[in-house]
């Protein structure tokens, strides 16, 4: 993976990183959509729109990066064969056998899914064994056109670096909101007054940050990142509720006539500004010290945005379109904490202390591992 002083022949964007973005781009608009449509609707069919925008990605990903390894293996002359690994004696990309391997799972996962639901019922969970299988799936996609971006940036310079170091952040950035995605349903607006809350928030966003900022070479990188995973998040809370929607499983407990939006994003954004400004003034510091202060300023910027940010959300001003805290789903019972604007109990005293403590030390040692991976990933060339 490291070190082949391969360059890139054209001046484009490879059409097969083009074909990754749009399969994460599908995944995520897919995955969201699908959310919304359990809460909103009920699971009615196996063979939603959502369902399908979600096995586009899967498609879309098993297809390209499988013609890409096998047109690498069999063409000799192939400009890929320089600057590719084996694996099962296929040649191709690192990125494109992840993604490959992704598409696989998610596509194995729609069959699965529709026998669980036949076998136990109609679910609205989101942690189901086929959505784990699925979720893998996405992740390995994601991963796949993150590494397969990667090594044609470590390869190129100039104009074409620049656009494929924008596909990186912008991968970076979908990476982020599918993390937050599988938290959902444990760091609800309920549970922010909660040190659990942040240990949650704290064991993925800082190794994503740091991760990808770091192999970006980006002076904003962590910054363009929580960008990405902001507006996305905003986008699908905006546009969702504009089309209608009527519950067709029960019992229903509230009148829903629209989809249902996923939550306001937390504010990541504003700790990542913070993360690389320090960045940008300790690039000498050792790797566990630069960790040590970038997990503690992570934790300490987060809390003291999303702590008070909280209490507006569970305010009758926020209860707009464009914060979106009256939505509730059909099924949510009025007498929920949740429906009724109320935060889950707190921990006190000792109990928060410990909470805290191992919430810093999750924030350290994500920024550390994803440090790592991004000095890990600046070395890919394959």
């Amino acid at each position: 993976m490291a070190a082949a002083s391969v360059s890139i022949a054209s001046e484009r964007v490879p059409w097969y990183v083009w074909c990754a973005a749009a399969a994460v781009t599908c995944s995520m608009v897919g995955v969201h959509w699908d959310i919304s449509w359990h809460r909103s609707i009920g699971r009615d069919t196996f063979w939603t729109p959502a369902h399908i925008v979600i096995q586009l990605c899967g498609i879309l990903a098993g297809i390209s990066c499988g013609y890409l390894i096998l047109s690498t293996t069999f063409d000799g002359r192939s400009a890929l064969r320089d600057c590719s690994v084996g694996i099962w004696g296929f040649r191709g990309p690192l990125g494109a056998f992840l993604a490959a391997w992704g598409g696989i799972a998610m596509i194995a996962s729609a069959p699965f899914d529709n026998w669980w639901h036949d076998a136990y019922g109609l679910d609205v969970k989101i942690l189901s064994p086929p959505h784990m299988l699925l979720a893998a799936g996405i992740l390995a996609v994601h991963m796949g056109a993150l590494i397969l971006i990667l090594g044609n940036m470590n390869r190129a310079d100039g104009p074409l670096r620049q656009s494929l170091q924008a596909l990186f952040l912008y991968i970076g950035g979908m990476i982020l909101v599918c993390l937050t995605m599988l938290q959902m349903e444990i760091t609800s607006r309920s549970a922010m007054h909660t040190a659990h809350f942040y240990r949650l928030v704290a064991l993925v966003a800082p190794l994503v940050l740091a991760g990808v900022a770091r192999a970006s070479d980006f002076r904003w990188g962590a910054a363009a990142v929580a960008g990405v995973y902001s507006t996305f998040v905003l986008l699908t809370s905006w546009i969702l509720p504009l089309f209608p929607a009527e519950p067709k499983l029960g019992p229903v407990y509230n009148h829903v006539v629209q989809f249902i939006p996923p939550e306001f994003p937390l504010l990541l954004i504003v700790p990542a500004f913070a993360l690389d400004l320090l960045w940008q003034r300790t690039t000498g510091w050792g790797a566990w010290k630069q960790s040590l202060v970038s997990g503690t300023v992570f934790l300490a910027v987060f809390a003291a945005v999303q702590w008070p940010f909280a209490d507006f959300l569970m305010s009758p001003a926020s209860r707009n379109w464009v914060f979106g805290t009256g939505y509730l789903s059909y099924f949510v019972r009025s007498t929920t904490l949740y429906a009724r604007h109320l935060y889950l109990p707190a921990e006190t005293g000792a109990a928060f202390r410990t909470e805290a403590a191992i919430a810093l030390g999750v924030a350290v040692g994500a920024t550390r591992f994803g440090l790592a991976w991004g000095d890990w990933m600046r070395r890919i060339r394959r």
